[in-house]
């Protein structure tokens, strides 16, 4: 089979030229989407292919895919981002699997490790993550009697690890695109919001937090998701604090309180609320609830990290 290796760019001319090297070995054409850089990732590019395509960045990722998506040719596409490296003993694997790949297999999974590197949102150091894609999907009946068309892909896990070096933190321009969104349509699907309320907890600051308050109430007021509404009361409580509104704390506080199942971020955030208060057995109280009684559901530094520390202080 054939890899079309496929990039969305902007401004990566200091890590391009590294992640297309890794790649060079598998690919069969290698299809460069830019979305508006001003630096020389365009001339990188262009010591690589000649194909590369402008697309008028819209704040959607998802769009600028699709179009890269629409200039591949060959069998599969390989969905690549400019910071990722792939070795090569993993070179290797991969040039094995395109000898070898079953052509019913619609989608391949890498190993995407290194994440905690420079995490914006997660909570592991290496995950499966989608990678490859049959570019044609054929469509397939099943079954001896009640036959159905398969929709589900058929998707092969492989032992291929990509290694995730980026040069800074894209939670500035995420946390930009989530309020866009909002302001937009006025709510955030709820795969986008999980995603939102995880990168505030993970690398998000006062700012990040007082900008999100709005945007977090008005979900709130809205949620049916008891787990996902824990997760914002959090995060209200953390915007509260950024700005001393001990009312607004508190209300938040007690609405998550009455859920019951309290998570370790809001244990820890009462900790925090108290701690500043000069009520140190109090706040004490809440960093043990952290660390010992409760769950993260966010970021599991909430449960061990932060609330070991705040005792290793006392």
């Amino acid at each position: 089979m054939t890899v079309s290796v496929c990039l969305i760019v902007k401004n990566e001319e200091n890590v391009l030229a590294r992640c297309l090297s890794s790649l060079e070995c598998i690919a069969d054409e290698t299809v460069i989407v830019d979305t508006g850089s001003s630096d020389g990732t365009k001339t990188v590019a262009a010591g690589f292919t000649s194909r590369i395509y402008d697309f008028e960045w819209t704040d959607d990722f998802a769009a600028a895919r699709n179009f890269a998506f629409s200039k591949c040719r060959c069998d599969y596409i390989y969905s690549a981002d400019a910071d990722e490296i792939i070795d090569e003993e993993n070179q290797e694997r991969f040039r094995k699997l395109k000898s070898v790949l079953d052509p019913a297999i619609d989608i391949v999974q890498f190993l995407y490790t290194n994440q905690l590197e420079y995490n914006t949102t997660y909570n592991y150091d290496r995950e499966l993550r989608p990678k490859l894609y049959k570019r044609l999907r054929s469509f397939v009946w099943e079954g001896e009697v009640h036959e159905q068309v398969r929709l589900e892909p058929v998707i092969f896990d492989s032992d291929i690890e990509i290694i995730h070096k980026p040069e800074k933190l894209h939670s500035g321009r995420d946390f930009e695109i989530f309020r866009k969104i909002f302001e937009r349509r006025g709510a955030l699907e709820p795969r986008l919001l999980d995603m939102y309320l995880r990168e505030l907890a993970v690398s998000g600051g006062d700012s990040d937090y007082i900008a999100a308050r709005p945007f977090i109430e008005k979900a709130a007021e809205q949620e049916g998701d008891e787990a996902r509404l824990k997760d914002e009361l959090y995060t209200l409580m953390r915007a509260c604090r950024a700005v001393s509104d001990k009312d607004g704390f508190m209300k938040y506080a007690f609405r998550a309180l009455a859920l019951g199942g309290v998570t370790s971020e809001t244990a820890y955030e009462l900790g925090e609320y108290y701690s500043a208060a000069g009520d140190k057995k109090e706040a004490g109280m809440w960093y043990y609830n952290a660390a010992h009684e409760t769950e993260a559901s966010l970021d599991h530094r909430y449960h061990d990290e932060y609330p070991q520390q705040k005792t290793e202080l006392r």
